[in-house]
């Protein structure tokens, strides 16, 4: 069977030929003008939508379309049930007196002071894990082949190939040396085409360096 398409909307096929339909490719899915995904990333759901174009109001429920920041995910990243992107639509003042919102409840017009001014987008790498439940918060940058614990609460810039866990989220260790790092950016397996991904499984999986240098070398 060859490897699903990254405009299929349900890309695993149960052993009785049907879709498993709590596991979506995001692309296809979504239609959201501040969200942009990268190829083949996933999410899977408990509770799957019936329309799957709902799962933008799941995973990002502060980014309306109007929203002047981005979510922006890269290729290959797997997200599990429960993970919530909190963008920065969600902010609220925090520098004066009070943090109340009045702007939103009388037609929030231009300049209103009650409302934030910085609106960052939110970057997430790409081949990044992010656990179970685990809370993205406004801004933050997370690296690519990073590992984010269940739960987690994630915010500022995580390194690449970094595991984190926690509240607030706090490197755990880092899945390479310096040097190892550099040579897994440098080859960028996730920019190949998918059959040479597919071939190359085992020393993705496995941690063979040397032969994704060489594969890449290739061309």
């Amino acid at each position: 069977m060859p490897f699903a398409s990254p405009d299929t909307r349900f890309p695993i096929t149960l052993p009785d030929g049907s879709r498993h339909q709590g596991t979506v490719f995001l692309k296809p899915v979504l239609n959201h003008p501040r969200i942009e995904v990268g190829d083949y990333s996933y999410y899977s759901d408990h509770a799957p939508l019936d329309d799957p174009s709902g799962y933008a109001g799941r995973i990002a429920p502060y980014l309306y379309a109007f929203s002047p920041e981005r979510l922006v995910i890269g290729k290959f990243c797997q997200i599990a049930s429960g993970v919530q992107f909190i963008t920065s639509s969600a902010n609220h003042r925090f520098d004066g007196i009070s943090t109340f919102p009045f702007a939103i409840f009388d037609g929030m017009g231009e300049g209103r002071p009650s409302m934030p001014t910085e609106f960052r987008d939110t970057i997430i790498g790409h081949d990044v894990w992010i656990g179970t439940g685990a809370m993205i918060l406004p801004g933050a940058r997370v690296g690519s082949g990073v590992i984010i614990g269940a739960g987690a609460v994630v915010r500022g810039t995580v390194p690449d190939y970094a595991i984190v866990s926690g509240n607030p989220a706090e490197v755990v260790r880092h899945r390479f040396d310096p040097e190892q790092v550099a040579r897994l950016m440098e080859v960028a397996w996730w920019d190949w085409p998918i059959d040479l991904i597919v071939a190359s499984e085992g020393a993705i999986c496995g941690c063979d360096i040397d032969t994704l240098e060489r594969v890449a070398a290739k061309g």
